[in-house]
């Protein structure tokens, strides 16, 4: 398996390595450009997931038609040039079309429907596990080496190592494996309930957004702050930056431990949506640099604590068939949050304060948190992956077991998959029942 996605691997993490990389600077990068308003600045940060939000789809399906390799492919090439625009940019309406630019590559969706071609039913989990696993891999480390390089070469020099980084990828796509696409078949299903009424998903939807929307915000508040109302110079952030980021990646394994094994997100996100509640008092009502340095090793704990848990929870309150279109939205809530984060952050300090800005966070943080009390932990599901027989799948049609909270069949795989509540049956008794 894990020779099968090395190369899908590799390209996630370097084109989220090259995402983010810019984005401990960014904001001081582009107001110091011909033309910047805060509203433009707002552009620049955010700008890039407009792009990506709209295009995950059809790219995907594009991808369903024409191959993932080739879409891989042109997804990165459009990243390449946006990356090396914005290296040349000198005014910021030249930077915008390069952050645009670098969305528009949007080959998230493609890079994950290429894991589900090449890996087996049983290893899949594992499989996206590795891939979410790289993505906050990615975060951090640019988290730590954009403002160290970007301070002391200059944020125009990150474009060029993204884009540099990207030929990389683009030579890591000719090592991808042809899948074929894997055939399911799932069972008629009665009267279909939409995803946006239940409201377990709502909220995930509602928390990626937030979650991304405040990450911007931040990105654009702080570095400004430092720089401009306490003295500091972009080279020296990475003092900051990096024990912040180091406190954020230790909170990872705790999530993990709760939220994941232990059976707990809502605890997970309770305490998350806390932190940010702090956070935002912080950015409103602070009026020092310790309190504003503070603010930032609060952002991350409770930003890296929910960030290994939406997706992996999203999928946990939806049959299998609807995983692929929930995680498409959840992916492109995310987005749109990032746009809107920033860009309303840009607009905002164009006529209002950042304290102001700080107060609005409150509330929407304040309200993330009460909503969080109202939803319930996902129940535990096991899978049974058995050979197919006609004979099982004529039972499983007519309902004989009542264990069964859903089935589906695999048929590139010639496997019958059975989920089951681990609350009440475990693996070994399920099977003797079903033999």
């Amino acid at each position: 398996m894990f020779k099968k996605i090395l190369p899908l691997n590799s390209i996630i993490f370097l084109r989220f390595f090259g995402i983010f990389l810019v984005l401990p600077l960014i904001s001081v990068y582009a107001s110091s450009l011909e033309s910047a308003t805060p509203l433009l600045v707002g552009i620049v940060v955010g700008g890039y997931a407009l792009t990506q939000a709209i295009l995950q789809v059809p790219f995907g399906v594009w991808s369903d038609r024409v191959g993932r390799k080739r879409v891989i492919v042109f997804g990165l090439v459009i990243f390449l040039i946006g990356s090396v625009i914005s290296y040349f940019a000198t005014d910021i309406y030249t930077l915008i079309f390069g952050r645009l630019l670098q969305g528009a590559g949007a080959i998230g969706s493609v890079v994950s429907a290429s894991v589900s071609d090449v890996t087996r039913e049983e290893e899949r989990g594992k499989a996206m596990a590795i891939i979410g696993a790289s993505i906050g891999m990615s975060f951090a480390l640019s988290m730590i080496f954009g403002s160290l390089l970007g301070g002391y070469f200059g944020v125009d020099f990150l474009f060029l190592i993204t884009a540099l980084l990207t030929i990389i990828a683009l030579y890591m796509a000719t090592k991808i494996q042809n899948g074929g696409k894997i055939e399911i078949i799932y069972p008629k299903r009665g009267t279909e309930v939409s995803i946006f009424s239940r409201k377990e998903i709502l909220y995930l939807f509602a928390s990626s957004f937030l979650q991304k929307g405040v990450m911007a915000i931040t990105f654009v508040i702080i570095p400004i702050l430092l720089t401009g109302d306490f003295g500091w110079e972009k080279s020296e952030l990475w003092k900051l930056y990096i024990p912040a980021m180091i406190i954020g990646l230790a909170t990872m394994p705790i999530s993990i431990k709760v939220g994941e094994k232990g059976g707990n997100p809502k605890l997970v996100f309770l305490i998350s949506a806390f932190m940010f509640v702090i956070v935002a008092g912080i950015l409103s009502f602070g009026n020092s640099e310790n309190l504003i340095i503070t603010a930032l090793l609060l952002f991350f704990p409770a930003f890296n604590l929910i960030e290994p848990l939406i997706q992996s929870m999203a999928t946990k309150f939806v049959r299998a068939d609807e995983k692929g279109k929930v995680l498409g939205y959840t992916n492109s809530f995310a987005y749109f949050g990032t746009f809107f984060g920033g860009v309303g952050a840009g607009i905002f300090l164009s006529f209002g304060s950042v304290n102001e800005l700080g107060m609005i966070l409150i509330v929407l943080s304040a309200i993330w948190f009460v909503w969080t009390l109202t939803i319930k932990n996902p129940i535990p599901k096991g899978n049974l992956y058995l050979k197919h027989s006609h004979f099982l799948q004529q039972k499983l049609e007519r309902g004989d077991f009542e264990f069964v909270d859903e089935w589906y069949l695999n048929v590139s795989e010639n496997l019958l998959v059975v989920k089951f509540d681990k609350k009440k049956w475990n693996e070994e008794d399920l099977l003797q029942k079903i033999k």
